[in-house]
């Protein structure tokens, strides 16, 4: 792999974080743009954006397991910031919801694998 673009982690969680933010800004309350909407669009474009700094650190195994660790955490922390959304009743949408959530959830167990893989290689 070449670049971080080849990757199906960054792939996913770029479309991700670009969904997102578009539903922060045309989705919610105005209250909750500023509010849990700005939380969860730095959520989002943190998972994005640590898998893009980690694979420039790749020739250091350890800093690219470090921040494929964060991307994993951006990715719960965006999963806790959508259901809030939705627990509050600032998103409605149930479909979308459901739709995100399973992408995230898959995210998230890429993540951890693709990290697990880059572990290995060090052993």
């Amino acid at each position: 792999m070449k670049s971080y673009k080849d990757l199906d982690i960054y792939k996913i969680a770029h479309v991700l974080a670009v969904e997102l933010h578009k539903m922060t800004l045309q989705g919610l309350p105005k209250f909750e743009m500023y509010e849990e909407g700005s939380q969860i669009r730095r959520s989002s474009k943190s998972i994005v954006s640590t898998i893009v700094e980690g694979f420039g650190r790749k020739a250091y195994q350890q800093e690219f397991i470090r921040y494929l660790t964060y991307a994993i955490a951006s990715c719960d922390e965006t999963k806790e910031h959508l259901e809030l959304l939705v627990d509050t009743n600032s998103f409605k949408d149930k479909n979308k919801f459901d739709n995100w959530m399973k992408e995230l959830e898959s995210l998230g167990r890429k993540l951890f694998n693709f990290r697990r893989t880059v572990a290995k290689d060090l052993e």
